[in-house]
């Protein structure tokens, strides 16, 4: 006796019920009944077809790559004489090669007789789907296509941006890192830097630096204002001349609750900014004083009437 595994009755599928059976019995009755040289001639005719569509693909894929391949090159070269930042340059030939590309496989799969419009439709249907999951990062990707573009920094520069200030270190094309003065490394997505203000501190070569000194009411202020000049006339770091817009100057530019205010401006080449800026503000601290100039403190009076 042979196990009940071996005894189960397995269902036949009936012939009549595939198109199997119809499409041997017409391909037998076309043999049958179509003389044999019509035949061959019939079979040959269709071989000659397929084949020149396979032909006729491989030319239009072999004759697309070439011509893709001089399009990048022509395009390196142009990127090559206008100077092109490389990311930029790289972020466009891979893109134009790529869209290129899928292009010519279209091509070529329609020439062979395939229905391409499935095809097309699938890559749409795909390329929304990526683009709806990945929508921050490809506004960060359009973000950092307008930096490499419009270029309001570059890599070195100090700039003020989203709440943080320092150099930049490094600008791809999805975010940008800066570098603060205390080493930290901070990195910003570029869709909301490219949309923010950014405060480019290093673009231009010079700057004007200013002070605002608070000195006691009943100061002299022409004493004031001479003591702060020579200290601004004396550094070879302030620029005069054709060097700055205008030569350095003090006004007395506010009167305050307690104090006077002296404001004192100039021009300074911009890696200067930061050195000249407090050892000015050292000097002013000494030199005041020495001159009978004080500064005030905080104070309030206070009248008491019977």
């Amino acid at each position: 006796m042979l196990p009940n595994i071996f005894q189960t009755s397995i269902p036949i599928i009936p012939a009549d019920s595939l198109d199997l059976k119809g499409s041997a019995e017409k391909f037998v009755e076309k043999v049958t009944t179509t003389p044999a040289d019509v035949l061959l001639k019939e079979l040959g005719s269709d071989a000659l077809q397929f084949g020149l569509k396979v032909l006729a693909a491989l030319a239009i894929y072999f004759i697309g790559a070439w011509v893709i391949k001089r399009i990048k090159k022509l395009l390196g070269n142009i990127f090559e004489r206008r100077k092109t930042d490389k990311a930029i340059a790289s972020f466009t030939m891979s893109l134009v090669s790529i869209s290129l590309t899928i292009l010519l496989i279209i091509l070529t799969v329609g020439t062979l007789g395939v229905n391409t419009t499935s095809l097309a439709a699938i890559l749409a249907a795909g390329g929304m789907a990526i683009g709806m999951a990945l929508s921050g990062t490809v506004q960060n990707f359009a973000g950092g296509i307008m930096l490499l573009v419009f270029k309001p920094f570059k890599a070195g520069d100090f700039i003020e941006a989203q709440g943080f200030s320092g150099t930049v270190s490094e600008v791809n094309i999805v975010s940008t890192k800066l570098t603060t003065t205390d080493n930290r490394v901070i990195v910003l997505p570029n869709g909301s830097l490219s949309s923010g203000t950014i405060n480019n501190i290093s673009q231009n070569p010079i700057r004007r630096l200013e002070w605002k000194i608070g000195v006691e009411y009943g100061s002299d202020i022409d004493v004031a204002r001479k003591v702060i000049l020579e200290i601004l006339n004396k550094d070879s770091r302030v620029l005069h001349g054709k060097d700055a817009p205008d030569e350095p100057y003090i006004r007395l530019s506010a009167l305050l609750d307690s104090s006077v205010e002296i404001q004192a401006r100039c021009w300074v080449r911009t890696d200067d900014y930061w050195d000249l800026l407090w050892e000015v503000n050292e000097l002013i601290y000494k030199e005041l004083p020495k001159n009978g100039i004080d500064f005030p403190f905080p104070q309030l009076d206070v009248h008491l009437h019977n």
